[in-house]
């Protein structure tokens, strides 16, 4: 398989995933799961997980990381402590649709830090496919009507979507930017040992206030999938892909989300699939071909 082809399975992967925790996470506060606790609770089983197969790696390049521990450390931070855990607090406020819609700005966000960072020059079909995308984005979260769009009221937890995506972009530059003579595995598990750091108040915060995960059957299949797809598995695959191809062509596939959310409504909920359905992912899929275009 190709270095392309390979990259693009792990990031239609990534998406497919992360579609999963959106919907997982909103079943979390229909089930009162505490956000911070679950994130909490979920890189500490994904640590105690990666442990026995990246502490060789780890102590064999210890010097190694210790040159590189603030920007790795970073973006643990940006992505472990801080985007995981907004994305769940912010759950508790708005709906999956205006979070999912919040993450369309991703690329162009990355687009831009790419660019300021000097790691990747922008081209004409990757402008453009990322407005092909946008469109198809908001065919799907609108059903094909505008005034759902136009009437979207922005609440808090819309804006604290905001966060995510500037977190989530940052974190994604330096990761191409940096390429790191670690195993994706071992990666994590750092990014995780400095990210836990911070979870610690987060948790102890919501215990404070009286906030206790209560163990049942919910909890725990919530639990399981937020450890072994979003957290393991994604971030393995998109790690990965952006070492592959980089990060202006990799987050193109972040809008394949509202179409994989759509699909396992269908399949969850049992909606119906509709002419909108089509055309919004026609625009998405349409958009990430071209944005993977090089000029000749």
């Amino acid at each position: 398989m190709s270095k392309n082809y390979l990259a693009y399975t792990f990031l239609i992967l990534a998406a497919l995933f992360w579609s999963g925790n959106f919907i997982v996470g909103k079943f979390a506060t229909l089930f009162e799961v505490p956000p911070l606790t679950l994130n909490f609770l979920r890189w500490v089983m994904v640590w105690f997980i990666l442990i026995p197969f990246t502490i060789k790696e780890i102590l064999a390049k210890r010097d190694y990381i210790k040159n590189n521990f603030f920007t790795i450390g970073l973006m643990g931070i940006l992505s472990i402590s801080t985007f995981n855990s907004v994305v769940y607090f912010a759950l508790n406020f708005t709906q999956v649709i205006n979070a999912v819609l919040m993450l369309a700005a991703i690329p162009p966000m990355i687009i831009i830090f790419s660019s300021v960072m000097q790691i990747e020059k922008t081209n004409i079909f990757q402008l453009s496919g990322l407005f092909l995308s946008i469109i198809g984005v908001g065919i799907i979260i609108s059903n094909a009507d505008i005034q759902k769009i136009i009437s979207l009221s922005f609440n808090k937890g819309d804006i604290w979507m905001l966060v995510c995506v500037l977190s989530w972009s940052l974190y994604s530059t330096l990761l191409k930017k940096n390429k790191f003579k670690l195993s994706q595995f071992s990666l994590i598990q750092i990014m995780v040992s400095v990210g836990l750091i911070f979870l610690v108040p987060q948790f102890l915060y919501e215990q404070s206030i009286g906030l206790d995960i209560k163990i049942n059957k919910a909890s725990i299949f919530i639990l399981l999938y937020v450890v072994i797809f979003p957290a393991i598995a994604a971030y393995y695959c998109w790690q990965k892909a952006i070492e592959l191809i980089g990060p202006n062509r990799s987050s193109m596939f972040i809008q394949l989300m509202p179409l994989f959310s759509a699909l396992l409504a269908i399949i969850i909920f049992k909606e119906r699939f509709q002419l909108f359905h089509f055309f919004g992912a026609t625009f998405i899929i349409s958009g990430i071909y071209l944005s993977n275009r090089k000029i000749q």
